[in-house]
């Protein structure tokens, strides 16, 4: 069972570290949900893919008339349906398997209390939680990869007895400053969507003459192919 002081790791890291491709979206999830290390990022991973596979397990089972797979789908549907990765009614296995790593980051606490304008940043969120400014209903919570239930989602607060809880405080944020700091966001994600389009034309511009090219190539080989030959010109008669 191993020492109780002693607790096993919760993540697997990759089987291949140095992927160029894999590393930039690890750092891209890093920077946007204020992450510490790779270690939280590998934790979600290691769930989601736990959460896959325990689908699929009961997808096989189910097909097979196991009565106990039957038990287990609602278990986990629910599971699901609790940390909001679901909805409360009407899910399936396969919705299941559509899951991916941000969905569990959204419900982590620092990012719900980012969203819901408690903190400038997701790293402030993450120093509020970690010093103890963060409640979830009257309880304080410091642990910042805490998953927010769908029942908690409306009781994440300030903590009472914290400073910050008083609206004068001046490290409490705005919501002149927050609505100022959502349209900056919004005009540079627009501005990278418009760089990205103006990139791409070209690309797009270029792949689709060459597909023209080469469909005009194959209508003429397949022309050329049904045209029969012509028949050999008749031998002038001798005198």
């Amino acid at each position: 069972m191993g020492d109780p002081k002693f607790s096993r790791r919760k993540y697997e890291t990759p089987a291949h570290p140095w992927e160029g491709e894999r590393i930039k979206a690890e750092n891209d999830l890093l920077m946007k949900y204020g992450l510490k290390n790779k270690r939280e990022l590998w934790r979600a991973q290691s769930l989601i893919r736990t959460l896959r596979a325990q689908s699929r397990d009961l997808q096989a089972r189910t097909r097979i008339g196991d009565p106990q797979a039957k038990i287990e789908t609602a278990q986990l549907l629910a599971k699901c349906s609790r940390l909001a990765l679901l909805p409360p009614e009407g899910a399936t296995l396969n919705e299941v398997l559509i899951l991916n790593t941000e969905h569990i980051l959204q419900r982590r606490l620092q990012t719900m209390v980012y969203r819901k304008g408690l903190a400038y940043t997701p790293k402030q969120a993450r120093q509020f939680i970690v010093h103890g400014h963060a409640a979830v209903g009257s309880r304080k919570v410091t642990i910042p990869g805490y998953l927010v239930k769908r029942d908690e989602e409306d009781k994440i607060q300030y903590y009472v007895s914290s400073p910050i809880s008083n609206e004068l405080h001046p490290m409490r944020p705005k919501a002149e400053e927050l609505q100022a700091k959502a349209a900056e966001e919004q005009v540079r994600k627009e501005r990278a969507e418009a760089e990205e389009i103006k990139v791409a034309k070209p690309k797009l511009k270029k792949l689709v003459k060459t597909e023209l090219k080469e469909e005009k190539e194959e209508k003429e080989t397949d022309i050329e192919a049904a045209t029969p030959p012509e028949p050999p010109e008749a031998e002038e008669k001798k005198g």
